[in-house]
């Protein structure tokens, strides 16, 4: 290990060293190499960087080592584009910060109901994560101060605006002191984000990370085919790639419920993820994603982000975006921790001319295939290996995840590799089991107990 990869070759407290060490961390990824000794000189900073390559961990670690636990205000703050987004980068920012004694992080964001947000705010946290327009809310509503605020990040940046979030944006900044520091996180850097930049940050420092410079090599096939061909040449190639776990990302929010639909009636198992639906439904979503109780996600872009799923086997665009960098972007959700992915991009003759900046972009020749969509009905249609249970208690009923798994290993005889990934949210619970198993599980947690206790149980 290089002196320059090691952490604690950083000015970094021994708590922060602690946190780092009880995440994994053995050295730093190429944005935490070049941006942290930026960070913690003060300096604002645009970083733009892919997914994946570590930048939460690199602000976190910025912001955390700034703060000051013995002042009770809040000191940063963190905007994300989705409730997603924001739960994950307030997980980690927690794990960062455990040994940190006393430091409150809280997770502010719409579609969740307002009087415990309110509640939470009676005591200050050193630290807000949330969407912008929940924090403008609460903003006006005179529960969240932000006179106090040193550090402002912005974490990704582009969707933001895209989600039309600008004027909370600017509501929000005006709210913090002029002399603080900030930090703008974003996959791409359209002119929006550099005028946006350029009232807001002192002489900020850059630094790009180049997705493809450090993400393994990600096989790409491009393929020709007339729009109402898609779908059953998407089945097709499913059938032919045959991946674990698989994003299909659309343009727009509508192609996303109709190309799920095609590929239910196909035999896959396919679910939405798009703006307009409910969080809790949302939610759902993305645990049986995760939990591998769906193997095909057709999402859109701002909805896709925040999605924290490991060993993404593929990536299709089912349309291709009009900006090269958001295609490199998506390609860089799969092929993750030195694993190979796929990328499949189906292209209709009007979005050829779309190919040519990915082609420019990457400095390389685009790989032309053809393939024969689907006829007729599918066979062999791979099965997700998990089912979810979901059950009604979560953690106001003082539910834990190892409740659930004992519950499933001793009256519902489980074995434990029988079990998968355990949720627990404040009022319902979801739990993947093997798919063999699932019914038997489902019998045995109805008519048994949990912790002393009868719950609703139900199979998604």
């Amino acid at each position: 290990m290089s002196q320059t990869d090691d952490f604690a070759s950083l000015p970094l407290s021994p708590a922060l060293l602690q946190g780092v060490a009880a995440l994994g961390y053995e050295r730093m990824t190429p944005i935490q190499a070049q941006g942290l000794p930026t960070l913690l000189q003060g300096r604002d900073l645009i970083a733009q960087a892919p997914t994946g390559s570590g930048k939460t961990a690199a602000f976190g670690l910025g912001l955390l080592h700034k703060l000051d636990p013995a002042d009770g205000r809040t000191q940063g703050l963190v905007l994300c584009p989705t409730r997603e987004l924001a739960d994950q980068v307030g997980r980690q920012l927690r794990k960062l910060a455990f040994a940190i004694p006393n430091l409150k992080v809280s997770v502010l964001c719409g579609g969740m109901p307002l009087g415990p947000q309110l509640a939470s705010l009676e005591h200050a946290p050193h630290v807000v994560v949330g969407t912008p327009g929940r924090l403008q809310e609460l903003v006006r509503k005179q529960a969240l101060r932000l006179d106090a605020v040193s550090v402002l990040v912005l974490d990704e940046a582009d969707r933001m605006l895209d989600m039309g979030f600008e004027e909370p944006i600017r509501e929000l900044v005006g709210k913090t002191p002029r002399k603080r520091q900030t930090l703008l996180f974003s996959a791409t850097f359209p002119d929006a984000i550099r005028t946006l930049a350029a009232k807001m940050m002192r002489e900020p420092a850059e630094v790009t990370v180049e997705g493809a410079a450090d993400q393994p090599a990600v096989e790409q096939h491009f393929y020709e085919v007339e729009p109402d061909r898609k779908t059953p040449l998407l089945a097709a190639l499913l059938l032919e790639f045959r991946p674990d776990s698989c994003v299909v990302f659309c343009n727009m929010r509508r192609d996303t419920e109709e190309v799920v639909g095609s590929l239910n009636h196909y035999g896959f198992a396919a679910l939405a993820l798009h703006g307009d639906m409910e969080q809790r439904d949302r939610d759902e979503v993305l645990v049986r994603f995760a939990n591998r109780s769906c193997n095909v996600l057709v999402a859109s872009d701002v909805a896709a982000r925040g999605l924290d799923v490991q060993d993404l086997a593929a990536v299709v665009n089912y349309e291709l975006p009009t900006d090269p960098d958001v295609y490199i972007h998506r390609i860089g959700r799969t092929g993750r921790a030195g694993r190979g992915g796929v990328a499949l991009s189906l292209c209709s003759p009007r979005e050829i001319a779309r190919a040519q900046p990915i082609e420019e972009r990457q400095g390389r020749p685009l790989r032309w295939e053809r393939a024969a969509p689907l006829a007729g009905r599918a066979s062999n249609v791979p099965t997700a290996p998990m089912t979810t249970l979901r059950i009604d208690a979560g953690r106001t009923d003082k539910l834990r995840p190892g409740d659930v798994l004992g519950a499933l290993t001793g009256d519902a005889g489980l074995k434990a590799d029988q079990v998968g990934k355990i949720d627990v949210f404040p009022t319902r619970s979801y739990v993947a089991v093997a798919r063999a198993q699932a019914p038997q599980a489902l019998a045995r947690l109805r008519e048994g107990k949990i912790k002393g206790r009868k719950f609703r149980v139900h199979k998604l």
